[in-house]
């Protein structure tokens, strides 16, 4: 019982040092997705040529879980639940087992037993040879009922392969960018529609002006992260996913500390979908970028993390929100692995 205890403390230790160094890593460009993505909140982005592996699932969301439907069940799992056949210890066999060991209770009780006198030993001896007894039926019995285990089915979503998608590269400032998407175009062999742009699971058309939008609002986001301007993160972001954003800074000065983001640079971006949904449009844009990020102590400047002098690279899905009659505003954020 000593060494139990002492590997679940040491476990409750490593698992506690896990919890700390988890929070310490989550930032607003690790760790887990926040905000919103309507109704695809849950749903795994598609993958693309900017982000060829799985974004990070939205962990932190005002968006309630939806509930499964009969869709999502399994194959074979129907609606109701089945009884299952009882084990040998349920049903008569443990109503024997129960009745039997009842009986040695109250034969202990009386002041008998196994041989009429044994008491407490006589209990112990009959509920060992009861439990052996049903142990070798068990085994006996069981050798011609073992269950044959089927393969598992995996459930394959239907994303674009991340080399075939067409995709664009939104350029830095001034760089310009209507080559590269006319090119995309003009190697589909679908035929164009207003309805469509250059990249599947695009519903709604994104345009150059959206593009330049989104990079434009990527560095004023940071920059106003970096500035802690709740103003412009207001105009910014959505009001849920300004609460997360205001929460990080609020910790941050909290532990006397202050997140420096500069010199952002967008290298790649392609939009992984844009749909609409309850009069509003929502597009998810995938976008690699570097930057200089460090963590100073607030009251010294003192570097806890990052190089202040090296670029640093990071791809992040970023999905935007527009209402009606309104701007671009940022509604959620996952990281990507690299």
């Amino acid at each position: 019982m000593q060494r139990v205890g002492r590997v679940l403390a040491m476990a409750a230790v490593g698992l506690a040092v896990m919890v700390t160094v988890a929070d310490v890593a989550e930032a607003r460009r690790a760790g887990g997705g926040f905000g919103s993505r309507g109704s695809r909140t849950f749903s795994m982005p598609p993958t693309t040529r900017t982000a060829p592996t799985n974004a990070a699932p939205i962990e932190r969301t005002m968006t309630p879980q939806p509930a499964p439907s009969a869709a999502t069940r399994p194959a074979g799992q129907s609606q109701t639940t089945t009884a299952s056949r009882p084990g040998l210890f349920g049903g008569f066999g443990g109503s024997m087992l129960g009745g039997l060991m009842m009986g040695g209770l109250i034969g202990m009780l009386l002041g008998h037993g196994l041989g009429g006198g044994i008491g407490f030993l006589g209990l112990l001896l009959q509920i060992g040879l009861i439990v052996a007894a049903i142990a070798l039926a068990k085994r006996f019995f069981g050798r011609g009922n073992q269950p044959a285990y089927s393969a598992p089915s995996a459930v394959v979503r239907n994303h674009p392969a991340a080399s075939a998608a067409p995709s664009f590269r939104i350029p830095g400032i001034g760089e310009g960018i209507g080559g590269s998407v006319g090119a995309a175009a003009a190697s589909s062999n679908r035929p164009s529609t207003p309805a469509k742009s250059a990249w599947d699971n695009d519903e709604i058309g994104i345009g150059q002006d959206d593009l330049e939008q989104f990079e434009a609002m990527l560095k004023q986001l940071q920059a106003a992260y970096a500035a802690e301007d709740y103003a412009a993160l207001r105009r910014l972001t959505t009001p849920e996913a300004m609460s997360y954003l205001a929460e990080e800074l609020s910790e941050n000065a909290t532990k006397g500390l202050k997140n420096e983001v500069r010199d952002v640079h967008l290298v790649q971006g392609d939009v992984a979908e844009a749909w609409h949904e309850n009069g509003t449009d929502h597009a998810t844009v995938a976008m690699r970028y570097e930057s200089i990020d460090v963590m100073r102590e607030r009251a010294t400047g003192r570097v806890i993390s990052g190089d202040p002098d090296q670029l640093t690279e990071a791809v992040e899905l970023w999905t935007f929100l527009r209402r009606r009659g309104a701007d671009w505003q940022v509604s959620a954020i996952q990281a990507v692995e690299a």
